[in-house]
């Protein structure tokens, strides 16, 4: 074996009888297969027309998002930087990752229950792989043609019209490329000062950097490797078989309907040919992003995108045979004949019901937990410096730092009380005021009377602080009181 290649016995034939039996000589065979360029169909029907619906929704949402204002900032920006992270209205910060972590849960959990009802309808629709890949195709549509075209041009030698047709249409990628990775680069950086910034040519090193990474990598994705990365690079691809079942619904081929398969001209009998419905036109592959057939069985490459049930249909139509011999449908439904309300029942077994029940649970604890989060975070530092004093009229004094962050968005005052020891008094060294999501600190004294303290001198005393913002919301925070000797 040498270079991804084995050597295959070829045998010569003896001239005399009396000559030994040649030894087969090594023969080199390419254990390594070119990849074949997909070249995609156009396709028209119902479910194209639900791919671009998704395509526009997925895309205004997220272009646009950067662009709005609530309150005077950006309705969704992470600040990295100043470690605050504005969602909807909602201020978050370090102390809320809980939250994030359970949005990841609820995300994972979404998926498995939608894939076990109805297989890869994330991929098929709303995958930004799939999304930026159909954008991609259609702009070479517009530039190099249909499917056919686009095989004349890429066989033709290069010449002044192959150079024209593929330069434009690489620049149109680019331009959308990096329109993307400017808007994603939005999320993290307020995207009017992002476009002031590019404007003025004083664009930053690392917005430079995000800008050109993504761009690239949509660039790539989407205009060269497309089928490859769900083929080869997604790992969703691998597990969905763990995830399914024989009751999920994905898009299946009638093979007992649709085989033997086999030209015949349009209105005659196929049954009286020993033919089935599918005339192998082909055009359920034309026009498959990844290039497979679904007519070999459900396929760990095949994304739920439904083209070739649309392309079927058309030509189910043209010969005069009923539709649906591609459609979306659940294994056993094929093999069994069952009808649709049929296996619509089936959705309520064991897997889609415990996959349903979690996502529920943590989508209740998710809101129930959102619903809670404190109004406003506070931590309370005691100083190390001097950890008890006693003052002039004979009380004793500990000095603290209170740190309050604001998670509203409008600017509050706070006051704070303390109870844990006899005549224990609070006070701050001046007024605060926290901007809404801004951080305020503020020193803290507390001092209480001598005389029932005698006993601890020495000692820790725990108390408790309440910190009360000016619109009733209170938190509660642990301090210890020193009493020096």
């Amino acid at each position: 074996m040498g270079r991804g290649r084995i050597r295959s016995p070829t045998v010569t034939t003896k001239t005399h009888p009396c000559e030994p039996e040649p030894k087969p000589e090594p023969e080199l065979v390419s254990l390594y297969q070119k990849h074949a360029k997909v070249y995609p169909r156009a396709v028209s029907g119902w479910f194209a027309t639900w791919r671009w619906t998704l395509v526009w929704a997925t895309q205004l949402l997220f272009y646009g998002l950067p662009w709005l204002q609530w309150n005077g900032r950006p309705l969704m920006l992470f600040d990295l930087e100043a470690r605050r992270f504005h969602v909807l209205g909602l201020t978050f910060f370090p102390q809320d990752f809980i939250f994030l972590t359970a949005l990841l849960v609820l995300s994972a959990l979404a998926l498995f229950f939608f894939t076990a009802v109805a297989g890869r309808l994330w991929c098929g629709y709303a995958c930004p792989q799939t999304v930026y890949t159909e954008i991609f195709m259609w702009l070479e549509r517009r530039i190099e043609g249909d499917r056919q075209a686009r095989i004349r041009l890429d066989r033709q030698t290069l010449g002044a019209q192959k150079l024209l047709r593929k330069g434009a249409k690489h620049l149109a990628w680019l331009a959308v490329a990096l329109f993307t990775g400017f808007s994603f680069v939005g999320y993290f950086t307020p995207i009017r000062e992002l476009l002031h910034q590019l404007l003025s040519l004083s664009l930053g090193p690392w917005e430079t950097f995000w800008v050109l990474f993504y761009g690239a990598a949509t660039y790539g994705n989407a205009g060269w490797m497309r089928e490859q990365v769900c083929k080869y690079m997604c790992p969703y691809a691998r597990f969905q078989s763990a995830l399914i079942d024989r009751d999920s619904m994905v898009i299946a081929y009638d093979q007992r309907r649709g085989d033997p398969r086999g030209a015949r001209k349009r209105g005659s009998d196929a049954a009286a040919q020993g033919l089935g419905d599918c005339v192998d036109c082909r055009l359920c592959v034309q026009v498959c992003p990844t290039g497979i057939d679904i007519r070999n069985g459900l396929q760990n490459e095949c994304i739920g995108c439904a083209a070739c049930i649309d392309a079927c249909n058309q030509v189910m139509d043209r010969v005069g045979s009923p539709r649906g011999l591609i459609r979306y449908a659940t294994e056993n439904g094929v093999e069994q004949r069952l009808t649709r309300a049929q296996m619509l029942r089936r959705i309520g077994r064991p897997r889609v019901l415990v996959y349903g029940a979690l996502l529920l649970a943590v989508a209740t604890a998710f809101v129930v937990g959102l619903s809670l989060r404190s109004a406003f975070h506070v931590d309370v530092v005691k100083d190390r410096g001097s950890l008890g004093r006693v003052l002039e009229d004979g009380r004793i004094e500990n000095t603290y730092r209170v740190h309050v962050l604001n998670t509203g968005e409008a600017e509050h005052g706070f006051t704070v009380g303390a109870q844990g020891l006899p005549e224990l008094q609070a006070r701050w060294q001046a007024s605060l005021r926290v901007g809404g999501g801004e951080r305020g600190s503020m020193t803290l004294y507390l001092d209480a009377a001598p005389q029932p303290l005698q006993a601890l001198r020495g000692q820790a005393q725990a108390v408790t602080l309440s910190i009360t913002r000016d619109d009733g919301a209170v938190v509660n925070a642990k301090a210890s009181f020193y009493v020096p000797r």
